[in-house]
């Protein structure tokens, strides 16, 4: 096939298919952009993208940037579920806020976009494991432990050296909040994780477990992406990998790299652990203004240029002859077989 008839395949695909991204940070640019005097922000930014794309779900991160921790952490975690459901309250018609996979698959057959909530980083609740149970109460369904950073459960692995002591594995807390959150029917992310907390999650953990958006090791070592071994590990778990468009993980070197590049980390992941264990996290950046003082945190930027150009991955995945069942399980079917398991405690 020509580019264009595997572009328009791809988005044939992509409307016959439940599209799912397992991280997209939203809340916090929503709640950004609200601040600065935004108003119908996802109707006017976000939308046209998804609806182009074919998306059926998103999970939206709960991410505090640095400047606000210790203290405003919590407050910053409630503000950004609290704008999130106001949003979608504002356009019932079109946004559906859901906590099962049951709700998304409604929301999808009725043209609606599903959308999750899920911790990149658990600093919202500090040390008090109490407060966990309050953001299930709100509808968080996912835990990510840690960002990049140290926290009260675990160490994140730092994009850039830091000079700190050594790193550890999961703490006393850590290891409470894990079983406390597959005890409520939450997921447990471990992207952003040390190697040290992701074999103590694996052993810890009694179901399932994803990493939402992180890419392979042996293709670009950062310590962001998984090692063969933690892929194979992960995979035994019965969990599952959403690839990460974010480019100083995809390539090495400047780049540009592309969906080509993307698709070498999906056929690495299927080849060494099986493409049941491959999903999308894109975790698409490229539209948000940085935080002051944090724009030289990430120096490159996506692969693919948002959610509406995702079918360029589908294409480039026929090209190279994957079947429609094993692309439909990339998009999505793989990170909703994870749900159902995890989600009903």
């Amino acid at each position: 096939m020509d580019e264009q008839h595997l572009i328009r395949e791809a988005e044939r695909i992509h409307r016959e298919t439940l599209v799912l991204d397992a991280h997209f940070d939203l809340a916090m640019d929503l709640m950004d952009r609200t601040e600065r005097g935004e108003e119908k922000v996802f109707r006017n930014v976000f939308d046209g993208p998804f609806l182009e794309g074919g998306v059926d779900c998103v999970v939206s991160s709960i991410f505090v940037s640095q400047r606000f921790l210790p203290e405003q952490a919590l407050r910053r975690g409630l503000d950004q579920v609290e704008c999130l459901r106001r949003e979608i309250e504002l356009w019932p018609e079109r946004l559906a806020f859901c906590t099962t996979v049951e709700e998304i698959r409604n929301a999808a057959a009725s043209g609606h976009l599903a959308i999750m909530l899920s911790f990149e980083g658990a600093e919202p609740i500090g040390n008090d494991i109490r407060l966990l149970s309050v953001f299930h109460r709100l509808g968080v369904r996912g835990l990510g432990l840690v960002w990049s950073r140290r926290n009260y459960l675990a160490d994140g692995c730092p994009f850039n050296p830091v000079e700190a002591g050594k790193p550890g594995g999961l703490t006393d807390l850590g290891v409470k909040v894990v079983r406390e959150a597959e005890r409520l029917g939450m997921w447990i992310d471990v992207s952003h994780l040390n190697d040290e907390g992701f074999y103590d999650v694996m052993e810890l953990s009694k179901k399932p477990v994803i990493a939402s958006h992180s890419n392979c090791r042996k293709l670009v070592p950062s310590p962001r992406n998984l090692t063969d071994d933690q892929i194979r590990i992960l995979a035994k778990k019965g969990g599952v990998m959403g690839m990460n468009g974010c480019s100083i993980f995809v390539g090495n070197g400047p780049g540009p790299f592309s969906a080509r590049d993307l698709a070498e980390h999906v056929d690495h992941v299927a080849k060494i652990a099986g493409i049941e264990h491959v999903g999308l996290g894109l975790d698409f950046c490229d539209g948000f203004p940085p935080p002051p003082g944090e724009s030289d945190l990430l120096p490159s930027r996506d692969v693919i240029a948002g959610h509406g150009r995702i079918p360029e991955l589908t294409a480039e995945l026929l090209n190279r002859g994957y079947s429609k069942n094993h692309i439909g399980l990339v998009l999505g079917g793989n990170l909703l077989r994870v749900l159902e398991e995890v989600l009903e405690p």
